[in-house]
């Protein structure tokens, strides 16, 4: 089959920009052959291969990525890793989930941090927590007070922050309340992703910048690039929002895209008008009209907002000048006393999400296994979703399987362009119902 859409990332990455130059490995060149395949160098991808190859030390992983590591939508985010429910109601009927993505997203954080400090990754990588935060009394009642009674039945520590105490940790007056939780790591994702791909085990060969360009899946793995061709007899895809061009979960994958910022560093008298010393991260009581934000510890702000839906999974130059403007205006209502600080950087990550919130995870053929649609939270279930399926494909006894596999499948989506008007519909309404918390 020939794959009609492939990943077109630009060069806007803000997290890359500011890290040291990198050269990324060959591409495929010529004709190729390997035990295991892995489709896709992001979160997943790398969690698959270094699980494969750690399975089965004798036997060879191709780890194949279209672009070049940390310039993915793995690169791309906010740099979150999160260790706790991300997006929880005001019922409590969902405990027993909770211990299921807790088992599952803290057996990842470790994953990484073990990597983190065995390899040197410099990415930043702290344990500095989260904020929740709510902007309107509505917001605090709706979100917060129900998440810290979930919290608390979950026997999980956290602290509610409000007023003149949360203005001074995050440097803003313009929100009411947060609950802060102690868990789950933050970091610069792009190196992050860069260090695990620069130091995967002697018996994976990764090549980048590989678009595969036709797939013939019958009688093993065939792949062709621009460079060459890959055979091998069993994968792994973990290639995401495009998995659909392979074939597979037709009509299954919303396609988002979210916009990121990130400012120059802040001089030393700007840092003294700020008056916050120490790094923090806070998300949003609602991601449609809120925003994730980072105070990083060289001194930038990280302003993340706008999740619009984005079937062409392209966005132009036009677009991310808009967005850099909206996000201007945004920072200088959040922080006043930092007028002269502009955007820096300014790029766009394409987001992959289920109607059902379920991931693209389990055996799909005979030779064939997924770790796809992590719903907005890559680092974490990402990790956890590849390291599982590397198992899975190895028959490697985990019982995080069976904790995987209880969050379900992707649902069907309606056909276009009853969806497009379904979602864009959706989109507007919650903008407007959650608009308090703008």
């Amino acid at each position: 089959m020939r794959i009609a859409r492939l990943p077109r990332d630009d060069d806007s990455n803000g997290w890359s920009a500011i890290l040291p130059p990198r050269s990324p490995n060959p591409a495929l060149s010529g004709d190729r052959a390997a035990d295991w395949i892995v489709l896709g160098a992001g979160y997943a991808g790398l969690a698959a291969a270094r699980r494969l190859a750690e399975n089965c030390p004798d036997q060879q992983v191709a780890l194949i990525e279209a672009g070049a590591i940390g310039e993915n939508a793995s690169g791309r985010n906010s740099g979150f890793a999160i260790d706790l429910p991300h997006n929880v109601g005001s019922s409590l009927d969902e405990l027993e989930g909770s211990h299921r993505f807790m088992r599952l997203a803290r057996t990842a954080v470790s994953s990484l941090e073990e990597s983190v400090e065995r390899y040197g990754i410099d990415c930043g990588w702290s344990k500095d927590g989260k904020y929740h935060t709510a902007v309107s009394p509505r917001g605090v009642r709706e979100v917060l007070e129900p998440f810290a009674k979930e919290l608390e039945a979950l026997g999980e520590p956290y602290r509610w922050v409000e007023m003149d105490e949360l203005q001074e940790t995050l440097g803003s007056p313009h929100f009411t309340a947060a609950v802060y939780t102690p868990g789950g790591a933050l970091m610069n994702p792009a190196a992050l992703t860069r260090g695990l791909a620069d130091n995967l085990p002697a018996n994976v060969t990764l090549y980048e910048n590989s678009p595969v360009t036709e797939a013939n899946l019958q009688n093993g793995i065939h792949f062709t690039t621009p460079g060459g061709s890959l055979r091998a007899p069993k994968m792994v895809l973990a290639a995401n929002g495009f998995s659909e061009q392979f074939g597979f979960y037709p009509r299954r994958f919303l396609h988002l895209v979210a916009h990121c910022s990130l400012t120059r560093s802040l001089t030393e008298a700007e840092r003294k008008a700020y008056g916050v010393a120490q790094s923090w991260g806070m998300t949003p009581a609602n991601a449609f009209v809120g925003i994730t934000m980072r105070y990083t510890p060289d001194h930038r702000i990280v302003v993340r907002h706008g999740l619009t839906y984005c079937p062409s999974q392209r966005i132009s130059a036009a677009e991310l000048a808009a967005v850099k403007r909206r996000h201007k205006r945004l920072f200088d209502q959040r922080f006043p006393m930092l007028p002269d600080v502009e955007m820096e950087h300014t790029w766009s990550g394409f987001v992959c999400l289920s109607r059902n919130g379920s991931p693209g995870f389990g055996q799909l053929a005979p030779n064939i296994w997924s770790a796809v649609c992590q719903n907005a939270v890559g680092v974490t279930k990402g990790t956890i979703g590849g390291l599982l399926a590397a198992d899975m494909a190895t028959g490697r006894d985990n019982p995080l399987i069976a904790d995987m596999e209880s969050l379900g499948t992707p649902d069907q989506l309606p056909p276009r362009p009853f969806l497009d008007l379904g979602v864009r519909a959706r989109f507007a309404l919650e903008h407007w119902t959650n608009r308090h918390e703008a």
